[in-house]
């Protein structure tokens, strides 16, 4: 049985961890709501992108395939997807945090990594938890991205998509595959699988990417109507060309779809850290009250023990 001594040493450093927890709980708290503000400033714009390039995707089947890599979908279809239309090895950007601390949030996303890697795959980590782990398995960064997962910046976000791109473009890579963990709540953050860019494995024409085929948020399960036009369903004018403005908007979507992984990823850190250090304070609350009740049973028999000593020496005498 452990000494009055050993217990309060013991409270002391409860106490002392209990007050970390707590600090550590109110920093990620306030983090979590600025990470949020973040992704709802940032939304308006990006639904606005997405909604006008929703509004060009009829165009050529290189075109949809194109728009179809920005669309949302599952981890299931987005990696099936990648394996399948990548010709070649693919490349991962996989993003976690640069610190622990926050339960299971960076497991989770090197789990996923590891499920949809393959041999001859390049993983670009963001994070050095997940840079850590890739090393580890053989799979080192090419680039030291760590900095982004604490800050993330529009800036050099821009410049490693356009890397990718040319990556892609050259046939170095099939596809560029996002992994990161997404918002869902405070309490649920959820790994997921993303396709960013895919080398394009279809000729102009290929019915394979057929309208019906595309994930489109804006025209996707739409009753079908008459073939005779409307007022509405006549095409707008486009200057200077579809196609040149579909070049120019789908590179800003994608650096755009990037970084709203990283602030997501940002968030989602931060919600499971704050939940994390909350579960730490509830325990330690929960073993100071123990530890506090058996220090005061102890000191309590202690007292009890000496008062009896004392009277059976009175007795004697």
């Amino acid at each position: 049985m452990p000494t009055l001594k050993e217990i309060k040493g013991r409270i002391a450093s409860v106490r002392s961890t209990l007050k970390i927890t707590s600090a550590m709980k109110l920093v990620s708290s306030a983090k979590l709501r600025k990470a949020q503000n973040a992704i709802e400033a940032m939304r308006p714009y990006q639904e606005q992108l997405q909604g006008i390039l929703a509004s060009l995707q009829g165009g050529s089947a290189t075109q949809k395939a194109d728009f179809m890599a920005l669309s949302p979908e599952n981890d299931a279809s987005a990696t099936k997807r990648a394996d399948s239309m990548a010709l070649g090895p693919k490349t991962i950007v996989a993003i976690a945090s640069n610190s622990s601390l926050c339960g299971g949030f960076n497991a989770n996303a090197v789990a996923k990594v590891r499920a949809i890697r393959q041999p001859g795959d390049t993983v670009y980590a963001i994070g050095r938890k997940m840079a850590d782990a890739m090393r580890k398995d053989g799979f080192a960064s090419p680039e030291d991205l760590s900095s982004l997962a604490e800050h993330p910046s529009y800036g050099p976000v821009a410049a490693l998509v356009e890397k990718l791109v040319a990556d892609v473009e050259a046939g170095r890579t099939g596809a560029v595959v996002l992994v990161y963990n997404h918002f869902v709540s405070t309490a649920h953050q959820e790994p997921v699988v993303e396709v960013l860019v895919q080398r394009r494995s279809v000729e102009e024409g290929d019915e394979s990417l057929s309208s019906t085929s595309l994930r489109d948020p804006v025209r996707a399960n739409v009753p079908e109507r008459d073939s005779s036009p409307s007022p509405s369903d006549i095409a707008p004018l486009i200057e200077p060309s579809r196609a040149e403005l579909l070049a120019a908007l789908l590179p800003k979507t994608q650096k755009l779809k990037l970084f709203a992984a990283l602030l997501d990823s940002a968030a989602a850190e931060h919600a499971a850290r704050t939940v994390a250090m909350q579960t730490a304070t509830d325990n330690a609350e929960n073993l100071l009250a123990e530890l506090t009740l058996q220090y005061n049973k102890g000191r309590q028999q202690k007292i009890t023990s000496e008062i009896l000593d004392l009277a059976g020496g009175q007795a004697e005498n």
